[in-house]
C-alpha cells in the first residue's frame, strides 16, 4: 500500500492567510507540468509497492487545464502500479467548477473531490481574498453531485476575525444541507509572511481570539456528533465509509511519493523534501537532477512521530504499536507520562490503548509534546 501526492503549484490568487508554496503567474504551468511528468518517471524506481491512493494538491490543482492534467494521469499510470479501485482525489476550489469540467475530471479518473470553500458567508471570503463567492460554492457541489461523484470533501475554517458563533453554525448547517459526505475544519492561524499577519499588526484586522476558536471547536463537535458524522482526525470529520483514505495513509505512516515544488516523500525510513522554488525545480529536472533533500528519522523520530498522529485520530495510541517501534521500556514510559492527562478527563485508556476525550481534543498538540521524551 502506497500514495502519490503531486503539487500544482499555482493560484488564481493569494489568499491572505495562506503560507503555502504557490504561484499567482501562470507562464511556467507547461513548463511545471511537464518536469513534474519527468520528476515521476525519474523516480519510478523508488517505489514497488501498489499505489492505493493518488492525491492532486497545491495550490489549486483545479485551474489545470485538462489536458495538463491528463499527462499528469498518464505519467501515473505508466510508471507505477496503480489500484484500479484507487482514490483519486482533486483539490478544486468553486470557481473552477463547471459541468463541462466536471465531468471531464470524472473521464480522467479522478472519484474524489477537497473544495476550498473555507465559507459560505461572502464578508468573509472577501477579506480571505477567495476569487469564489457563497453561490458559487453552493453551486459547486450541486454540480459535483450532479455529475455522479459521491465522495467528496470540503474545507472549512472556524475563528476567523468577525466571525460570530451564528455564522459559523450557519456554515455548518448549510453543508449538512447539501449532505456534504467529509468536513476538513481548521482553526484559522496566523502564519509569519502572510498577508494576514500584516492586516493584524497594521491594526486592520483583530488579533485572533483563542477562546473564541476553542468556542466554535466544541460547536463543531457538537454539531457533526448530532449530524451522524465520525471525527476522526482533530480536523476532519466524516459520514460512514467517506474518510480520506489518502490522509489517513499519512497519519498511518504509509510509504508516498511527492512530486512537484516543496512536495514530501516518505519511504518509511526517510523523508525527502523537494525545493520550493519553481524556476529552480524546472531547471533542475530539464538537467535531469532530482531536486530534493533528505533526512533519515531516528528511532526517536519515528516514536514521536507515531505519538504526535495517532493521538490525532480517533483509534488514539495503540499499545502494540508503541512495543513494536519502541519495546516494553517505551511501553512502560508513556504509561507512566500519560496518567496525570487521564486523571484530568482528556485521556481515556482501554486495552488496546490510550485515545483523547473530547474536552483533551483542546490540548491534543501540547499532550503530544509532553511525550516527545523517549531517547
Amino acid at each position: 500500500m502506497a500514495g502519490l501526492y503531486i503539487h500544482i503549484p499555482f493560484c488564481r490568487k493569494a489568499c491572505n492567510y495562506c503560507n503555502f508554496h504557490f504561484s499567482t503567474s501562470h507562464k511556467q504551468i507547461n513548463e511545471m507540468v511537464s518536469s513534474i511528468a519527468k520528476e515521476m518517471e525519474m523516480r519510478a524506481k523508488e517505489i514497488d509497492e501498489e499505489i492505493n491512493t493518488i492525491y492532486f494538491g497545491g495550490g489549486t490543482p483545479s485551474l489545470l487545464q485538462i489536458g495538463l492534467l491528463e499527462t499528469l494521469m498518464n505519467a501515473a499510470r505508466e510508471h507505477y502500479n496503480i489500484n484500479d479501485q484507487a482514490e483519486i482525489t482533486l483539490e478544486a476550489n468553486p470557481d473552477d467548477i463547471d459541468l463541462e469540467k466536471a465531468e471531464a475530471w470524472k473521464a480522467l479518473g479522478i472519484n474524489r473531490f477537497s473544495i476550498g470553500i473555507q465559507s459560505f458567508a461572502d464578508e468573509n471570503l472577501k477579506w480571505m481574498n477567495r476569487a469564489h463567492n457563497a453561490k458559487q460554492s453552493i453551486t459547486a457541489v450541486e454540480i459535483i453531485k450532479q455529475t455522479g461523484f459521491h465522495n467528496y470533501s470540503i474545507d472549512l475554517i472556524y475563528g476567523t476575525p468577525g466571525q460570530s458563533m451564528e455564522g459559523w453554525v450557519k456554515d455548518l448547517r448549510t453543508a449538512f444541507e447539501l449532505g456534504v459526505p467529509h468536513l476538513s475544519c481548521y482553526a484559522l492561524t496566523v502564519e509569519e509572511k502572510t498577508a494576514l499577519n500584516s492586516l493584524i499588526k497594521k491594526g486592520e484586522l483583530p488579533e485572533i481570539n483563542q477562546d473564541e476558536q476553542a468556542d466554535r471547536f466544541e460547536t463543531l463537535m457538537q454539531l457533526t456528533a448530532e449530524a451522524g458524522y465520525h471525527h476522526y482526525e482533530i480536523s476532519n470529520f466524516a459520514l460512514s465509509g467517506y474518510e480520506s483514505k489518502h490522509n489517513s495513509a499519512y497519519w498511518e505512516g504509509v510509504v508516498y511519493l511527492g512530486f512537484g515544488p516543496s512536495a514530501h516523500s516518505f519511504d518509511g525510513v526517510k523523508r525527502k523534501w523537494n525545493i520550493s522554488n519553481n524556476n529552480a525545480y524546472i531547471k533542475s529536472l530539464t538537467n535531469h537532477l532530482l531536486p530534493h533533500k533528505e533526512e533519515t528519522l531516528s528511532k526517536k523520530d519515528v516514536l514521536n512521530e507515531y505519538i504526535m498522529t495517532a493521538l490525532r485520530q480517533s483509534k488514539g495510541i495503540e499499545k502494540k504499536i508503541l512495543l513494536q517501534k519502541g519495546g516494553q521500556t517505551c511501553l512502560n514510559e508513556i504509561t507512566s507520562l500519560i496518567k496525570p492527562y487521564m486523571k484530568t478527563q482528556k485521556v481515556v485508556e482501554d486495552e488496546t490503548g490510550w485515545r483523547l476525550t473530547n474536552h483533551g481534543k483542546f490540548f491534543a498538540d501540547g499532550i503530544a509534546a509532553s511525550l516527545f521524551t523517549l531517547e
